[in-house]
């Protein structure tokens, strides 16, 4: 069974992933609390294993059950309102906000692992079993989320696929 000691040594790395995945503070402290939530509702069918690697596949799946679900209508008064005051310091943060934007654009099937791979460190293998997709896919996205991040933070446009009319 899965410790409380374990869970809480996974929140910041959980809190980490869920800011990068949803864009937005609250959004992200949401999914966090709804993954730990479920966690401990479902800490009975943890086999054993990796506990990071487990929690991460539940938030994963609670990310995606998320966004294919019909947006919530937003309070009207709060609607562009950044996270936090923003700093005088701004100019310093902008690298950030760049990566950030860049982020954004990226499709969430290779933002997704790359944010696993590069920046919670998982192995492949521990990012295919979190997203159920082969190694081989996690290795493609990852090589093509490189390479439209690169481009993006280079100032070049991304290209667009060609589509192909089919009779």
């Amino acid at each position: 069974m899965l410790s409380h000691a374990e869970l809480v040594a996974e929140i910041p790395r959980l809190r980490r992933y869920a800011r990068a995945l949803a864009g937005d503070r609250t959004r992200a402290d949401d999914l966090v609390q709804d993954t730990l939530q479920r966690a401990l509702e479902r800490a009975g069918q943890w086999q054993g294993g990796n506990a990071r690697a487990w929690l991460f596949t539940v938030m994963h799946r609670i990310w995606l059950n998320q966004v294919r679900r019909p947006a919530i209508e937003q309070d009207e008064g709060e609607a562009g309102l950044p996270d936090s005051p923003i700093s005088p310091l701004q100019d310093r943060w902008g690298d950030r906000r760049d990566l950030e934007q860049a982020l954004a654009l990226l499709p969430d099937t290779q933002r997704e692992v790359l944010l696993l791979v590069a920046l919670e460190e998982f192995h492949y293998d521990e990012a295919a079993e979190v997203l159920g997709i082969p190694v081989g896919t996690v290795m493609s996205r990852l090589f093509r989320a490189r390479e439209q991040l690169r481009r993006l933070l280079g100032g070049e446009a991304l290209p667009q696929p060609a589509l192909k009319r089919v009779k």
